[in-house]
């Protein structure tokens, strides 16, 4: 996983609220054990017909779009199941935040696992932001982890929350057993210390 600290980009606009993890990645996805080609099959049946070809009215499916590394969702961004491949087809598409109002905790936590960052605002900020980005849809938006602050196209800044140990992570560029392998050294120490072997 890639150090997390300042992200520069458009936008990318997903205006509706209550967007669950099955309408993130559909259960028929789930089957896979790795991230490999998950963000072909983000938001798999708003963005493709039956027959596989792309919907052309859909966002991500429009040029303008593409590379774009920022979501701006609804409310209660996903709900539902728990599954981590949502984070996974979110990242895999290129996005590294979403901004919303709120996040079910589940996926908050699964995207703090895989280096998706989500930044919770206000209401009145969330509306901002809308208003801004249909008048100037390439705005760009700064998100800072490091000062915890989202950059509005105006240079105002708006802090969000996150939890430390999570913080601390991305900003390493290393998840929770990378954390951990960074005291191998003390391990090996405290199991010579007191007779024991805990590691293999």
């Amino acid at each position: 996983m890639s150090k997390y600290t300042r992200l520069t980009s458009q936008v990318v606009v997903l205006p509706l609220d209550n967007v669950d993890t099955d309408q993130i990645i559909p259960a028929r996805y789930l089957k896979a054990i790795d991230k490999a080609g998950m963000g072909d099959h983000l938001f798999a049946d708003w963005r493709y017909h039956a027959d596989g070809s792309p919907k052309t009215d859909f966002v991500l499916n429009r040029p303008e779009v593409q590379g774009r590394q920022i979501l701006l969702a609804g409310d209660n961004f996903g709900c539902g199941s728990s599954r981590e491949h949502a984070p996974w087809a979110l990242t895999g598409f290129g996005f590294r935040a979403v901004i919303s109002t709120s996040f079910a905790d589940i996926f908050r936590n699964n995207a703090l696992k895989n280096g998706l960052l989500p930044v919770v605002v206000d209401g009145e900020t969330h509306r901002a932001l809308s208003d801004w980005l249909e008048e100037v849809p390439a705005a760009e938006l700064t998100v800072d982890l490091a000062s915890q602050a989202l950059v509005l196209p105006d240079g105002r800044r708006v802090s969000f929350p996150i939890d430390a140990f999570a913080k601390a992570c991305l900003l390493d560029g290393v998840d929770e057993l990378g954390y951990l392998q960074r005291f191998s050294d003390d391990i090996t120490a405290f199991e010579i210390r007191h007779g024991i072997s805990i590691t293999t």
